[in-house]
């Protein structure tokens, strides 16, 4: 029996894997935002604004923002760079500490 034909199988898997990533992977943005008491009604605002209910000053629509809830702090993250930006600065004129965007 060969050792050739394992070792082939394991290249050509991983190479359909690296193609199949390569059309389908996106870059995601993200940031945490921390608050005193008033995270409490911010996740369903965000939520309603992310599905086109709620509209925010100067924030571009995201149709693929999410949104993680902690103890004191929201993550929230997407695809829009732009758009995540300026949800990041329409929070910090609120009054709420960012992580700045990480990617």
């Amino acid at each position: 029996m060969s050792d050739k034909a394992p070792d082939k199988r394991i290249v050509m898997a991983r190479e359909v894997a690296r193609k199949w990533l390569e059309k389908r992977a996106t870059s995601e943005y993200r940031f945490t935002a921390y608050s005193t008491g008033r995270v409490k009604r911010l996740p369903s605002l965000l939520r309603a604004f992310r599905d086109g209910k709620v509209a925010l000053k100067d924030v571009q629509a995201i149709k693929d923002l999410g949104i993680r809830t902690n103890f004191d702090n929201i993550e929230l993250w997407s695809s829009n760079y732009v758009a995540l930006l300026s949800l990041l600065k329409w929070l910090e004129a609120r009054g709420f500490e960012t992580t700045g965007m990480m990617w």
